[in-house]
């Protein structure tokens, strides 16, 4: 009797104990369907990094060639000069989201500023300007009108505004400049200082973990528009197999900020702290700095990243071609400009080198379309300002970095992005005798219309940081299939050391 119930709860066991391997195996298998993985391969973040980009005509070998051979070497000398080199932003400013005290101790964390009497031309933004006042433009002195017969009496023009209307007012504006810009701007605060970037290269720093991930989480899974949860935590990205689902204008919001970040991983791979003490009289005392070929695996690696690596590469080429764009559509108003440093001949090369990068964009035969975009009436205009409203928000949270050059570059590029959306999608950079197809792209040009020289700075900047990491891939291809030539060990050993 004991031995028949024994035996039969053996059996229960065993079927409990099967029941439950079907489970993890059904389980197992949903997530290698979810999440197909290339096998570890050293050129697996380059086998699938071809071809059409989606969501435009262009391809990847087209813009490889274009930016590699024409555009990489005018625009890195471009943003060598004077005019390009200062930017002024405010790196004090306190996290608007969350309370965070985990600032990043390494030395290479920290920038060197620069008085505003160093920078050339620093004056041009007129910041020890003060503004008449209206009742001035009346006043005796300002009056080029001697008739003394005249009854001013009469002729009184009362200019009195009161202090709570001018608050008022001040809303307004800023109410109106909302509804145009993508980014938070700090140039004008008191704490904003000049930086030269020639002197802070964006590089690795060490600054990671919780409070580096946090910044990219909140960016992804609060501020990205989304078609579903993702069903894991700690991969906060959309996958490519659900942008079909979105929307062209949601999909081109999360392909812009996914190929910025792309981006920004490059640089860090290509600029990494090898070595932090160098060997030698002729060593640097800040290191040793050079392509980590490893790390951009383990960044980029289908294996790594659920298969997504390759996928945030395309969205780089997406989002070059994307600011490509709104330099185009602006390029004769850019034309215009002065680049003032009080330096004639070093501002003459300037606009000269300006035109010339201009005639080679235009020349480019697959621009970004941005007129398919924000058309169907209300709708399509509320969702205009989701968009805009996510990407301030974005902005908004590169004060929240820890790392003052991490946060330095990342309120630039972000910037630069938000002012090139702002070139592609406001109104008042419209025109309605342009084309798309035209070589060049006549735009109006009012006088409240101007960029702001930070703008113009931080535009021309983040193109130059997306052409360098298209450049950097060739650098890293090349380093694969070395790599893959002299390597004696099987690529999944390699891998099997990486962390995900």
């Amino acid at each position: 009797m004991a031995t028949a119930a024994n035996e039969m709860a053996y059996k229960n066991y065993c079927v409990v104990f099967i029941i439950f391997a079907l489970v993890i195996v059904q389980a197992v298998g949903y997530d290698t369907e979810l999440y197909e993985t290339t096998p570890c391969d050293s050129n697996a973040c380059f086998d699938k990094l071809q071809g059409s980009l989606g969501d435009c005509s262009c391809n990847v070998d087209t813009i490889d060639y274009f930016n590699n051979v024409k555009i990489y070497p005018r625009l890195q000398s471009l943003v060598r000069k004077d005019y390009f080199r200062f930017y002024k932003v405010n790196l004090k400013k306190e996290c608007p989201f969350w309370a965070d005290d985990s600032r990043c101790a390494m030395r290479y964390c920290h920038i060197k500023t620069c008085s505003k009497e160093s920078v050339p031309g620093y004056d041009y933004d007129n910041e020890n300007h003060i503004d008449e006042s209206p009742a001035a433009k009346y006043s005796k002195e300002a009056n080029c009108d001697s008739d003394t017969d005249h009854d001013h009496d009469l002729g009184y023009l009362n200019m009195t505004i009161s202090a709570a209307s001018q608050h008022e007012i001040a809303k307004w504006k800023a109410y109106d400049d909302a509804l145009e810009n993508f980014c938070e701007y700090d140039d004008k605060d008191v704490d904003a200082e000049y930086v030269d970037l020639s002197l802070n290269p964006e590089r690795y720093t060490g600054y990671k973990g919780p409070s580096a991930n946090r910044i990219w989480r909140s960016i992804y899974q609060e501020n990205c528009f989304r078609p579903k949860a993702n069903p894991y935590v700690s991969f906060p990205f959309v996958l490519s197999s659900d942008l079909g689902n979105m929307c062209l204008e949601k999909r081109v919001f999360y392909r812009a900020v996914s190929g910025m970040h792309s981006s920004i991983n490059i640089h860090l791979c290509s600029k990494y702290l090898l070595s932090d003490k160098g060997a030698g009289f002729a060593a640097s005392p800040d290191g040793e700095w050079g392509p980590n070929l490893e790390e951009f695996q383990r960044r980029f690696d289908p294996s790594l990243t659920f298969g997504e690596g390759p996928n945030w590469l395309k969205n780089l080429y997406f989002v070059y071609l994307l600011e490509m764009r709104a330099l185009a559509k602006a390029g004769p108003y850019l034309e215009g400009e002065e680049y003032y440093t009080g330096n004639p001949t070093e501002d003459e090369e300037t606009r000269q080198a300006i035109r010339n990068m201009l005639d080679v964009i235009y020349a480019f035969p697959d621009h970004f379309n941005e007129s398919s975009m924000f058309n169907g009436g209300s709708q399509a205009a509320d969702l205009k300002v989701e968009f805009r409203e996510h990407f301030r928000n974005i902005s908004r949270i590169m004060d929240c970095v820890g790392c003052d050059k991490c946060k330095l570059w990342g309120k630039l590029q972000t910037q630069g992005l938000g002012t090139a959306l702002k070139i592609l999608f406001s109104n008042k950079w419209n025109s309605p005798e342009s084309d798309l197809h035209q070589t060049k792209l006549p735009v109006r040009h009012k006088t409240h219309e101007r960029l702001q020289r930070t703008e113009i700075v931080a535009l021309f900047n983040a193109f130059a940081r997306l052409s360098d990491s298209i450049r950097q891939l060739e650098n890293f291809r090349i380093m694969l299939r070395s790599h893959q030539d002299t390597s004696e060990a099987p690529s999944f050993l390699l891998c099997a050391t990486r962390i995900v």
